[in-house]
């Protein structure tokens, strides 16, 4: 018995000495034919510096009140090509401003390294709310109506809780409140491991591979994922740096705890979803309406966890008829 316990001991030894010195000892090589953000611009392309940091985004309309959308994982301003124009144009007596912007590790946005900071990641909850905030105040927009789609909508939500008096009003997209809350600190805990460290832009590499199943699961008919919207969604991928900064966003993720902090969100809030959405699953938003003080719900037919992508004329008539309401 003591020598099978002995032989036992020694598996698990070997095991964990496999799995803490291997991963230290696979060759990461750099990535091939990346480019500087820029370079991968659209005519309409705009860039700004926001704490230090090169921001893209663009911008549809002029005037007041402003619309700022934010969009959620593994997306970009490409997102919002449906409803941009059109909520700046078919709103002009509402919405005279409509701006997109890339988040931290996505679309144009310049990519920071560790070492490149100082304080917090660039790529935490904390300093995107504070990107935002610095977005409004390079383009002198004093208040502005968040829309957030999925974790977009998590940055939208902490925005208006660290800055009310900038934040007019909510539209929450298949937002990230309930989803997967409990699995983060797990999650950071294991990507901020040595190990994880140094293999993770493997890791996230993979997304080339994996990328087009995840987006077809947010959609209610993945056929509508042409050539030319999945080249949309994997242009950013060219840019560098994209790998790395997309494993310091993970190695970012925190809980914030929004579930409980709703009642303290006290300005008028859109929630919008689609009635198939696997992503954030439906009844998470249905909840998020009924948690939140002044909230009104709209739930699309046939859709997924990207209505403005999907399904952009019942977006577009929700926002308005919500936008119309506003005082």
């Amino acid at each position: 018995m003591r020598r099978w316990v002995r032989i036992v001991l020694i598996v698990i030894i070997v095991l964990l000495l496999i799995l803490l010195v291997i991963p230290l000892l696979i060759p990461v090589p750099p990535l091939e034919g990346s480019v500087p953000p820029e370079q991968l611009a659209d005519p309409d392309s705009r860039f700004v510096e926001i704490n230090g940091l090169q921001v893209h985004y663009k911008i549809a309309g002029q005037g007041e009140p402003v619309l700022v959308l934010l969009h959620g994982f593994g997306a970009s301003v490409f997102s919002w090509r449906e409803v941009m124009e059109p909520l700046a144009e078919s709103l002009a007596s509402e919405i005279r401003t409509v701006i997109a912007f890339d988040r931290p590790a996505f679309g144009l946005t310049e990519r920071p390294l560790p070492g490149q900071w100082e304080g917090e990641s660039s790529y935490g909850a904390e300093n995107q709310v504070e990107l935002t905030v610095g977005l409004l105040d390079a383009l002198g927009v004093e208040r502005a109506i968040l829309v957030g789609n999925s974790a977009g909508g998590t940055i939208a939500l902490l925005t208006a809780l660290t800055y009310p008096q900038r934040v007019q009003a909510l539209v929450l997209v298949d937002a990230a409140v309930y989803a997967h809350g409990g699995s983060l600190g797990l999650i950071r805990f294991v990507a901020n491991t040595p190990q994880l460290q140094r293999i993770g832009p493997l890791v996230t590499r993979r997304i080339r591979n994996w990328g087009l199943d995840f987006a077809r699961s947010a959609w209610h008919d993945p056929s509508n994922i042409t050539a030319e919207v999945w080249e949309g969604y994997t242009k950013p991928l060219q840019a560098e740096n994209w790998d790395r900064a997309l494993w310091e966003l993970m190695r970012a993720s925190n809980s914030h705890n929004l579930a409980e902090r709703l009642d303290e969100i006290q300005m008028p809030c859109l929630v919008i979803t689609g009635d198939d959405d696997r992503i954030v699953p439906t009844e998470q938003s249905i909840r998020l309406a009924d948690d939140l003080s002044d909230a009104e719900l709209v739930v699309i037919p046939n859709c997924d966890h990207l209505p403005h992508e999907e399904c952009p004329e019942l977006f577009l008539q929700a926002v308005t008829d919500f936008l119309d309401k506003l005082p």
